[in-house]
């Protein structure tokens, strides 16, 4: 499993042109979903994203989590986090994990962010969907199950 975590002022994400999830001062996070992940597997990958410490203190250090600052979460859906780019250039995405098993997981990772954060916002799974945001740093960490 992989998160594309951003911390960001504010986000959006459209379908067909219209809103379906926006906030403020939060995190957005870009979900990819592999062959092998489990439920385990997304409950270690939240409990890291919702308890790091990546926000801002009173002294400008990195030591606050999203709670700490009220902040919200944007969760899309992205396969193409398991491009694999080594051979020739078009990317073959194998090993991204079944679409129906895939889905069931990004719908198990919101709800279990949700027992965590007042405010979860979400994308549209398997939708052409537009994101916008402003990320704020830039700081962005890239977060995969198999260095956890």
């Amino acid at each position: 499993m992989k998160f594309v975590i951003q911390r960001v002022l504010e986000s959006a994400v459209k379908v067909d042109g219209k809103t379906i999830g926006e906030i403020g001062k939060g995190l957005v996070v870009l979900i990819g979903v592999g062959r092998e992940d489990t439920k385990e597997i997304a409950d270690k990958m939240v409990k890291k994203l919702v308890g790091m410490r990546i926000f801002e203190d009173e002294n400008g250090k990195t030591n606050l989590s999203l709670a700490d600052v009220d902040g919200s979460l944007l969760l899309i859906s992205q396969f193409t986090l398991y491009a694999n780019c080594k051979k020739g250039n078009r990317p073959s995405f194998i090993e991204a994990g079944d679409p129906k098993e895939a889905m069931r997981l990004y719908e198990y990772i919101i709800d279990a962010c949700k027992s965590h954060i007042p405010v979860v916002e979400r994308g549209e799974f398997g939708a052409d969907m537009k994101v916008s945001l402003i990320n704020d740093g830039p700081f962005t960490i890239v977060l995969d199950s198999q260095d956890l």
